[in-house]
């Protein structure tokens, strides 16, 4: 039997539950709902009192796992879209991101996130968030492409003692199949090369994964062998592996779904450029986002995120430099 990516989320949440009784889950209907997208389903039946609804108040459900954390507890606070996440900006960045730093307590909480976009989801429903909270020092951003690391990143997320913001990808949550779930799994904070490739480095995370892996399908058939790294977390980042690939290849192309401005792409190029500029062998390039605001029709969203087709051609853009 298959397990998809939400499966996986929520036997990692089980698992937590399980093991440590400092565990409880919060959120708007996480209790016997099971979610706005099943990810806590049947978990209140099997941990009475541990999976708790939450008002609808985004600010006061991480200021009361803030609360919580600092007394012992680890609680993960499911936000329904990463798009209300905003509502709890303070707490996130100013309470729970600095707590530690201020008094020696540490805040282990986790804060999870339905990221990015679906067909028709519009602008209130789509938003990918990471790097808005990466700028922030004092949280991890763990975002990750399989079904393996969504178990693995997400235990790995309540056990740590820093605030983790988890970006799990709406899209990949019933689209995404793996046959087990791991035993063993790479920390957070190091890069997994997907794909293995000499002639370009692409650098991708969350969905974009798999749109640059399909697109080095397309470009292997052309005899072009591309490089595929998999961040898996945007804070802490992995540089030494982007470097060690650019090494390798020469070129790189920087994939997100986010908006360009400000974004995880540019800080990956602005790293290489500073670090590693006589690695390059053409002007490194980024691919995210329109710059405008999510667009509802289908059609209209298909064009303004990144897809195969068009990190297929911008690889072959940045291959004729």
């Amino acid at each position: 039997m298959s397990i998809t990516y939400l499966d996986a989320i929520r036997e990692a949440q089980a698992r937590a539950l399980a093991d440590d009784p400092r565990v409880f889950v919060y959120g708007q209907d996480v209790g016997a709902f099971g979610g706005a997208f099943k990810a806590t389903k049947n978990l209140a039946q099997q941990f009475p009192g541990r999976v708790l609804d939450a008002p609808i108040s985004e600010d006061a459900m991480i200021g009361a796992a803030i609360g919580a954390a600092i007394e012992g507890m680890r609680p993960i606070i499911e936000i329904q879209f990463a798009d209300f996440s905003t509502a709890a900006f303070n707490q996130i960045v100013n309470h729970a991101g600095a707590y530690f730093w201020r008094t020696g307590v540490p805040c282990p909480i986790t804060v999870r996130l339905p990221s990015g976009g679906t067909s028709g989801s519009g602008p209130f429903h789509s938003q990918t968030m990471e790097a808005l909270y990466a700028h922030y020092p004092g949280l991890v951003v763990m975002t990750p492409a399989t079904v393996e690391d969504a178990y693995s990143m997400l235990l790995e997320a309540v056990a740590i003692d820093d605030p983790v913001v988890f970006c799990e990808h709406k899209l990949l949550y019933y689209h995404l199949k793996a046959e087990s779930l791991p035993s063993e799994a790479l920390p957070t904070g190091k890069a997994r090369i997907a794909r293995t490739g000499r002639d370009m480095t692409i650098v991708a995370y969350s969905a974009m994964v798999h749109e640059a892996l399909a697109a080095a399908d397309e470009l292997a058939a052309e005899g072009t062998k591309v490089e595929v790294l998999d961040l898996r977390s945007v804070k802490p980042l992995d540089t030494d592996t982007v470097m060690a690939s650019v090494a390798r290849t020469g070129r790189l192309l920087c994939v997100g779904e986010a908006w360009p401005w400000g974004g995880v792409t540019a800080e990956i190029i602005a790293r290489v450029c500073s670090e590693g500029f006589d690695l390059l062998d053409a002007p490194p390039q980024r691919l995210n986002a329109k710059d405008t605001p999510i667009p509802y029709h289908p059609n209209l969203w298909a064009v303004h995120r990144p897809t195969a087709r068009t990190v297929a051609a911008a690889s072959r853009r940045l291959l004729s430099l």
